[in-house]
This record gives structure tokens, sequence and C-alpha cells, in this order.
């Protein structure tokens, strides 16, 4: 069995910003032609997007797709809610999950897997302000020991 090339289209960089990912399922996506065309071409933008759980089916919503700059009459709407695609026991586990309180469905990517669109879904619970901080002081941390093992080196 031979393994199905993945391509990553974009990633959602502001949802590891904001929120704490505490596991990640894959979802295959309904989408229309022109979208996939337009897809590919990388005009997709997940930045305000979220997932929602409604009569135990998954749907994603924000999601901005330009519309395909040849499709004339066969362009969606850019932001429609599109549903996603997954077994029904992971929406059950996911619906059980975001009925928590602070947790939520956050898109973190779409990729191509093979001829397959797929978007990767976080269930993420949001960080606080000085959780934030915390992050960038490790970062300019990490940042700043490079540097001097860089410049040691030289």
């Amino acid at each position: 069995m031979e393994e199905k090339s993945v391509k990553q289209v974009t990633k959602n960089k502001k949802a590891w910003h904001d929120y704490h990912i505490e596991e990640s399922f894959e979802a295959g996506i309904e989408l229309s032609g022109t979208e996939v065309k337009s897809i590919r071409r990388g005009s997709v933008n997940l930045k305000d997007s979220f997932c929602i759980v409604k009569n135990r089916e998954l749907f994603v919503r924000g999601m901005h797709i330009s519309p395909y700059e040849k499709g004339n009459i066969f362009n969606k709407d850019p932001l429609r809610v599109r549903k996603l695609l997954m077994h029904k026991r992971e929406i059950a586990k996911l619906d059980a999950a975001v009925s928590q309180s602070g947790y939520a469905l956050i898109p973190l990517s779409v990729y191509f897997k093979g001829p397959l669109v797929k978007l990767q879904i976080g269930l993420a619970k949001g960080k606080r302000l000085h959780d934030k901080r915390e992050d960038m002081a490790k970062r300019d941390a990490e940042r700043e020991m490079d540097r001097a093992v860089k410049n040691k080196q030289l």
C-alpha cells in the first residue's frame, strides 16, 4: 500500500497563539469544484474560523475561500458554512468535549492528502494573557540562546 503525499496549503498560526491545543483530528471537507481549485492556488484563510457541532454533524464557519477567478456562475459564497466529514463516534466525542467549559474546536490547517482536501481540527482551550506572555518570553529566550551559540561558533 503506497502512502499518499501530503501538501500543506495553509496553517492557522493565530490558533497556536490564542489556544492550548490538547488534541488534533483530521476531517474531510464538503466542497464544490471551484473551491478546490481556489484552495490549490492557496486562496484560503482560517484566521477567524471555528467549528460547531449541530444535529450530530460537524460544520466549519468563518473559513474564507476566495472565489476562483475562472469559476463564473459556479463560484460559491466565500464565507459559507461548510460540512466536515468525520465518523459519527468521533463527532460525538468532540461534542462531549466541547460541551465542557472553556473548550472549542479550532481549524489548524488545510492540506491535500493525495487528491483529497483535509482540515486539521484542534480541541483547544483558550489561553490567558499571562500564558501568552510566558510563551513569548520562552520564544525570545530560545532565540537569544540560538544567537549566542551561532556567534560562539563564528
